[in-house]
């Protein structure tokens, strides 16, 4: 199988070169990595080249690496089953760019790509309807941004004399924890009854 994923990676590579940056197999995965602004006409080349035929969008979400010039790294699978291969497409973008749209080509790629959006704040130029999709309209921030505070913002909760749902800023009953992991029982100083007969 390894042979058959380098043979793959050797023909993208081959067919692509404007847009691969690197193609790789780790432990029986294809990774291509590529240039986010060709996306689109990659993933195209992908879905109808007689060597690939990756037919199906099976995911696509994306990373925070916040100490990266490219914070985010979209990733794509994909799944041919007409080869029996599947294929992980990888490119890097920064903070303030965005990433085409894919959903020309996939449609299935709509709500993935919303659901980023909703989760990263990663903007999808050509997407017909880009909106939230997880969060409600009002939410602040990105919950899966490794700076989004793990408390939140606001919380929201049923109030019985309003009759309604009411957004409020978050308010911790008590400061917030910070765990000391120490056992008691290591480097304990004392000596126990019965201690002296072990020496």
């Amino acid at each position: 199988m390894s042979e058959k994923l380098q043979d793959l990676a050797a023909h993208v590579a081959q067919q692509r070169p404007g847009d691969v940056i690197s193609a790789e197999v780790v432990q029986g995965e294809l990774t291509v990595t590529v240039k986010p602004e060709g996306i689109a006409d990659f993933v195209r080349f992908l879905r109808d080249d007689a060597g690939c035929r990756f037919t199906t969008l099976v995911d696509l979400t994306a990373v925070d690496w916040p100490e990266r010039v490219e914070r985010f790294e979209m990733v794509w699978h994909f799944l041919s089953m007409w080869k029996n291969q599947r294929i992980r497409v990888k490119a890097g973008l920064a903070e303030d760019a965005m990433c085409p749209s894919i959903v020309e080509v996939y449609p299935a790629a709509n709500w993935y790509e919303r659901e980023v959006f909703d989760m990263f704040g990663i903007l999808f130029s050509g997407h017909p309807d880009l909106r939230r999709l997880l969060t409600d309209y009002g939410f602040r921030g990105h919950p899966l941004r490794k700076d989004f505070p793990t408390t939140g913002y606001i919380e929201l909760r049923y109030d019985e004399v309003q009759k309604r749902v009411v957004y409020e800023p978050v308010k911790l009953a008590q400061e917030y924890r910070q765990f000391d992991f120490l056992s008691p029982w290591e480097g304990a100083q004392s000596v126990l009854p019965g201690d002296e007969k072990r020496s």
